[in-house]
């Protein structure tokens, strides 16, 4: 009879490795099992899978400024790429295909064809263009502040969070193959709801820690929030559901709304 603990613990090992492996280009072992339970369990700790990276990117924000005498600038697009090689613009890829379906016109299947087909279209190259460069604006004036490296690996971390809201068991997959397929609706939502509580716990500790207002920690991660599920939910209303592009496209636009936040007088430089 198998052994329910041990069936328990293998399935959080599996999740684990399907996370840290599908979100990032750490060398890890394939999963023994990928079924809902380990793919669930997956996007739920995506925030924690891409500590790595995000501690990269945190330490790169803060070196390359501080001890290098890096231009901000600079050091924001580096810190951008550096991102994007890690998760093998995976997100990216999304974004763009998110952007051309929804601008390829008012029929749903005319929409998810196009996304499938991967070739970046005018709306794609443009979303590109647009949120990168909000991305490395807002990282460059956030790496001013004496802290900001850690707003950025802290942006990093939330933005991955979209991922649970996305998989909640409500939200339906758009088709039925591709990533999202074995994906959608196995997140419970109180674990979504969770997950985000502890994104908010966790930016106001970061924001504490590195004596600013706690508060502003929050401010940032619920505009995240925000504009993800202004995004899923046009993309539910569009698709009729999610696919792996749609991971991608919150993944992208939270990270940068969350730092975009933290650039504004009131979250990051209001007493």
């Amino acid at each position: 009879m198998p052994d329910p603990d041990r069936q328990h613990g293998r399935s959080w090992r599996d999740g684990l490795l399907l996370s840290v492996g599908t979100l990032t280009v750490l060398r890890v072992p394939p999963p023994a099992v990928v079924d809902r339970r380990s793919g669930g369990i997956a996007m739920a700790i995506a925030p924690l899978a891409v500590l790595p990276l995000a501690g990269t990117v945190a330490l790169l924000a803060w070196l390359l400024p501080t001890h290098l005498d890096v231009d901000h600038v600079v050091t924001a697009i580096v810190c951008v790429g550096v991102l994007a090689l890690g998760t093998r613009a995976l997100h990216l890829d999304g974004l763009s295909d998110v952007a051309d379906g929804l601008t390829s016109g008012h029929d749903r299947q005319r929409s998810l064809t196009v996304m499938k087909s991967g070739a970046a279209g005018p709306a794609g190259v443009a979303a590109l263009v647009l949120v990168l460069l909000l991305q490395i604006v807002a990282a460059a004036a956030v790496t001013l502040h004496q802290h900001g490296w850690a707003v950025v690996g802290l942006g990093v971390v939330v933005s991955r969070a979209t991922l649970a809201l996305a998989c909640a068991r409500p939200v339906p997959a758009a088709r039925a193959d591709g990533l999202a397929a074995p994906l959608a609706g196995t997140v419970p939502v109180v674990v979504a709801a969770l997950v985000w509580l502890a994104a908010l716990a966790a930016s106001a500790a970061v924001y504490d820690t590195t004596d600013l207002p706690w508060w502003r920690g929050p401010v940032a991660v619920a505009v995240g929030l925000l504009v993800a599920l202004v995004v899923l939910r046009r993309c539910v209303t569009r698709f009729g559901g999610v696919t792996g592009d749609v991971f991608g496209a919150l993944v992208e636009t939270s990270f940068a709304a969350v730092l975009a936040a933290s650039t504004t007088r009131f979250v990051f430089f209001a007493g």
